[in-house]
């Protein structure tokens, strides 16, 4: 730059004015930089993204599927036989009747079939032989938004979104009422912790509900069972992760959920089990004992076994 001035090739404000110039690019360079680095790891996750778009669901409803009404709650699966694998069935060939209002629990060692039965009846998997029925209809012949607001489930790990605590307790309802919100909370014993927060059913809950217990996620799951009002019910182990002052809030508060319903309960603490009407334990896909719990006990079989090791 010197030697250009010198020949007067160049004049002394043109120069500062390049090094300026030179200096007020250096900044959109490093982002440019930084913006193509985070855009090539937003295109392998965009690439993620697509393929799980890509992939075609296994479960469909007929063309001339038809709306499942509301049910009384009488459940029957026929010679269901499933497997995960060809040629390896976690489920073979059972068969259950469960009468409207019943509670029915499922016991058994991991990895006996215990989720996977249960998951059969909102078809989140479809047997591979067998059918089921809901108050008399195939449910392979109702739609599945029909079939699955008829079925409420209380997981064992409670999903949270980002969101209100009224938004998670009414997920899946495009509109709703917040007295039916406050209502629900009520019966699941959560409305005491939710008007202890800042903002009460207003408060914002982080992604999982990091900044909630996990009694207080289970109670918000069972809320949201409630606010559904469905006939059948699904408990998969709902209390199994609990401490003991958590289990008995939530545990009352299952109790209230089931009344005058159709109950599926998947446990391990064979505790909250006790005054189900009938009790199956499971063993390598198959029924392998079924009564109440005295029955189970007088057996001394595998029922009896378990519940003496607890």
């Amino acid at each position: 730059g010197t030697w250009q001035i010198s020949q007067r090739n160049l004049t002394v404000g043109e120069f500062f004015s390049y090094l300026t110039a030179a200096a007020l690019l250096i900044d959109p360079i490093g982002h440019t930089t930084n913006n193509y680095n985070e855009f090539k790891q937003g295109e392998a996750s965009v690439d993620r993204v697509f393929e799980l778009l890509a992939i075609q669901p296994t479960v469909l409803e007929k063309p001339d599927a038809i709306t499942l009404p509301s049910v009384n709650g009488k459940v029957e699966y026929c010679h269901i036989t499933f497997a995960y694998k060809s040629g390896e069935p976690v489920l073979n060939n059972i068969s259950l009747l469960v009468m409207p209002g019943q509670a029915i629990a499922l016991v058994g060692a991991s990895g006996a079939g215990k989720t996977t039965f249960v998951n059969l009846l909102p078809r989140f998997y479809d047997p591979e032989f067998g059918e089921i029925f809901i108050d008399g209809v195939n449910i392979r012949d109702v739609t599945l938004n029909s079939l699955r607001k008829q079925i409420g489930i209380v997981p064992q790990e409670t999903i949270m979104f980002s969101g209100t605590i009224a938004q998670n307790i009414a997920f899946g309802q495009n509109i709703f009422d917040i007295n039916a919100v406050e209502s629900a909370a009520k019966i699941a014993n959560a409305d005491q912790f939710i008007q202890q927060l800042p903002e009460g059913y207003h408060t914002w809950v982080g992604e999982r509900g990091v900044n909630l217990s996990g009694g207080q996620r289970q109670r918000i799951a069972i809320a949201r069972a409630v606010l559904l009002n469905p006939q059948i019910l699904i408990l998969d182990e709902a209390t199994s992760a609990l401490d003991s002052e958590s289990e008995a809030l939530v545990q009352e508060a299952l109790e209230r959920l089931m009344e005058n319903r159709t109950v599926l309960i998947i446990a391990h603490r064979l505790s909250t089990v006790r005054k189900c009407d009938r009790i199956l334990v499971l063993e390598k896909g198959q029924i392998v004992e079924s009564g109440n719990h005295e029955e189970l006990l007088a057996l001394e079989g595998r029922y009896a076994r378990y519940y003496a090791q607890q």
